[in-house]
């Protein structure tokens, strides 16, 4: 992935605990589970970000 990527996949992680937050302060449990939803959306973009560095260090290491 992308440095590009991973950052975008960061920046919807913290937009989603603060939406999150924002709902628990005001007692909207919409908000709190939207908030909730797109953090764990980020944490499986960035869960594939990691396997795809991953890949690319295990195939560079058989590179000549």
């Amino acid at each position: 992935m992308s440095l590009g990527d991973k950052i975008r996949h960061k920046v919807e992680e913290v937009a989603g605990m603060a939406k999150e937050k924002v709902g628990d302060k005001t007692d909207n449990e919409r908000l709190q589970a939207e908030g909730a939803t797109e953090q764990t959306e980020a944490n499986v973009k960035q869960a594939g970000d990691h396997v795809g560095d991953a890949a690319r260090d295990t195939r560079d290491a058989f590179k000549p």
